[in-house]
């Protein structure tokens, strides 16, 4: 499962995070995943929820000491 695409949103806040995901998700394919890497620890549930109420699918969530790290795949 390589990723199509990862973005660093390491250092920025809610909703920051989320929103840089929403962008990235939207120039992609169906069928292409987007990595992220997030050390906001309101990201595990804002990203999470975002990711299911868009219809998109969670693959893998990772937790590397303060790091999050996730790995959605455009369905949509």
């Amino acid at each position: 499962m390589t990723p199509t695409k990862t973005i660093d949103v390491r250092g920025m806040f809610c909703p920051e995070p989320v929103f840089r995901t929403k962008i990235e998700m939207e120039r992609m394919v169906v069928g292409n995943i987007l990595k992220i890497i997030a050390d906001d620890p309101a990201s595990e549930d804002d990203i999470s929820r975002w990711v299911n109420r868009n219809g998109h699918q969670l693959l893998e969530l990772k937790k590397h000491d303060k790091d999050l790290e996730f790995t959605i795949k455009k369905v949509k």
